[in-house]
């Protein structure tokens, strides 16, 4: 069907009805025209203002971020406090008289570890750090421990109130655990410096007992200054010939075929710290005490010791090690530390900065299997190195300690650089004057 255009069928006499439809065509035909929704312009949408929103939030981030920072870590001191113990129920003996002992190590473990709980429990368990008993000591027939503790708090800390919250943990030990112990009547706070001579007039300590730090490093090869305080460095005629090991104020431990051919004292200096050309202290040599018995050609008996001109006050740098107990059990596979200035290479020439190697105990029947020395190795002698052969003393290294850490962070000589076939070979390992069996003959010669 075809569709006219409706204006077709409006008669031309009809001017209302023409009005009419025309009226209703352009309602139903005209296309309806309604606005655009105008959308405001938002300020929030403006780039500037998204920039500098987004700016000022980082900005405040940044703020509150540095602020926690500083309030969590760098507004945070140490502190140290010094307490003595007394225990009642335990009786002074003489193991109790050398941290080398077995007694001595178990009584000031179990007092450390008392107090450990007692403050990790109590309300100051975010800020104590460590303890330590430096001291056992004898008054009357009982024992009094000399404790150091340490905590991390606030620089804006009242010093009053936090000794009387120690005070207050303090004073629950009497009722606690199989030991007991007497409240402690008083603490003493005390400096940096109190602490670091409180702790290096007892033997053994390492820079991090120093401090109480809970970390414990040794890595590389180079030793940094105080790392290993009573390495000496013995100088014939102002040059070093071999090592030594502090062992007292007055006394350095030593081996005999150092001063085989050169037994003058006059011709001998001992010096401290990490460089032998630089050091951080220079004292002469008083007398030269080699061992009655010591064979040159069976290298029995390697020991010595020196006495020096003078004492010398111990300070973080320079104090002495810890000497073993006689009965002390050395275990093969036991990790030690061999330190000196000795030659990288066999017949190469000494070094001038202290270098340090880790070794492991070596069993005397392993030592003197065939394809090793072949029953060289006596008993007052003690082996250590690696399979390989890569760590290893060597020459200029003789006298020098061999030393082994313990449960309580304390350092012991257990053997002082003696002989061995050439330098780091396999199978090979380094010779050692074992110390134990010694141990008399040092008290002999030097008191300690």
């Amino acid at each position: 069907m075809n569709v006219l255009p409706l204006r077709t069928f409006i008669p031309a006499d009809n001017v209302n009805y023409q009005i009419y439809l025309s009226t209703v065509a352009f309602l139903f035909l005209t296309p309806v025209l309604r606005p655009r929704p105008v959308i405001p312009q938002s300020r929030f949408f403006s780039p500037f203002v998204v920039a500098f929103v987004v700016i000022t939030t980082v900005v405040i981030l940044a703020v509150t971020i540095g602020l926690l920072i500083h309030f969590l870590a760098f507004d945070k001191k140490t502190y140290f406090y010094h307490s003595s113990f007394q225990i009642l129920n335990v009786e002074y003996t003489e193991a109790l008289n050398s941290p080398a002992t077995q007694e001595y190590r178990h009584l000031s473990e179990r007092i450390e570890s008392m107090i450990t709980d007692a403050f990790r429990e109590s309300n100051l368990r975010s800020e104590f750090i460590r303890t330590h008993v430096v001291k056992l000591r004898k008054e009357g027939n009982g024992v009094i421990a000399d404790a150091v503790m340490k905590f991390r708090s606030s620089k804006r800390i009242n010093r009053r109130v936090m000794k009387n919250r120690i005070q207050s943990v303090l004073r629950i030990l009497s009722n606690s655990g199989s030991l007991e112990i007497a409240p402690s009547n008083e603490i003493t706070s005390l400096t940096d410096q109190d602490t670091e001579n409180f702790l290096t007039q007892e033997c053994g300590a390492r820079p991090d007992l120093i401090t109480l730090s809970e970390e414990r490093v040794i890595g590389g090869t180079l030793a940094e200054t105080g790392d290993w305080p009573w390495q000496v460095s013995l100088q014939l005629n102002n040059v070093h010939h071999c090592g030594g090991i502090l062992i007292s104020n007055l006394w350095v431990l030593s081996a005999a075929h150092c001063f085989r051919s050169y037994s003058n004292p006059l011709q001998w200096t001992a010096t401290f710290g990490v460089s032998t050309i630089r050091p951080i202290l220079r004292v002469r040599v008083r007398t030269i005490v080699s061992h009655n018995n010591y064979r040159p050609t069976t290298r029995d008996n390697d020991i010595a010791v020196v006495q020096l001109e003078r004492p010398i006050t111990f300070n973080r740098n320079i104090h002495r090690v810890c000497l073993p107990a006689a009965t002390q059990s050395i275990i093969p596979g036991s990790v030690a530390y061999v330190t000196g200035w000795g030659s990288l290479t066999y017949g190469g020439n000494t070094v001038t900065d202290l270098r340090q190697g880790q070794v492991r105990i070596i069993s005397t029947d392993e030592c003197n299997e065939p394809a090793g020395y072949s029953g060289s190795v006596l008993p007052g002698m003690l082996c250590a190195g690696v399979p390989s052969g890569a760590v290893d003393a060597c020459q200029g290294d003789s006298g020098g300690p061999l030393v082994q850490e313990d449960s309580r962070r304390l350092w012991f000589v257990v053997g002082i650089v003696s002989w061995g076939y050439q330098c780091g070979l396999p199978n090979k390992p380094g010779v050692y004057t074992r110390v134990t069996t010694y141990r008399d003959w040092i008290r002999q010669q030097t008191g300690v």
